[in-house]
């Protein structure tokens, strides 16, 4: 049987740099009431775990820059908190970042389902809403 090839880890200044944002969006979450981190998960249509793995200075997964405009709105970042995480986002991933006036405005939006009595069918029918929202946004140009 063939072994995956393993993934080269990143360069320790890029893991740092990726560090640097997660420690203020770290902190930012850390100053927010309980329940925050699941209202990301629920916002970016990803399992809490997704979550803690993009939040956590601990994991060097990037947070990608599509996800920005949700955690700026679901976490109430204020200008300044907005301000530094970006230019240290900036610093891990050149060019990557949207443009100030390039950050579209999101607002949360909650919806009662029915509990199918499965994780994986809920887990389903979360990401088939998500799937339509983005679709939806998309057709107006609005999306991400």
């Amino acid at each position: 049987m063939a072994r995956q090839p393993k993934q080269a880890p990143a360069p320790p200044d890029v893991e740092s740099a990726i560090r640097g944002y997660k420690d203020i969006l770290s902190t930012v979450i850390e100053q927010r009431p309980s329940g925050t981190r699941q209202r990301l998960a629920d916002a970016l249509g990803k399992h809490r775990s997704f979550v803690t793995q993009i939040t956590s200075p601990t994991y060097s997964t990037p947070i990608p820059a599509k996800h920005l405009p949700a955690i700026f709105s679901v976490c109430h970042f204020s200008p300044q908190e907005r301000d530094a995480f970006l230019a240290a986002y900036r610093i891990a991933h050149p060019g990557k970042a949207p443009a100030d006036g390039e950050i579209r405005r999101t607002r949360h939006v909650s919806l009662l389902v029915p509990d199918l009595g499965d994780p994986k069918q809920n887990a389903a029918l979360d990401r088939a809403i998500n799937d339509f929202i983005q679709r939806i946004t998309s057709i107006t140009g609005k999306g991400g």
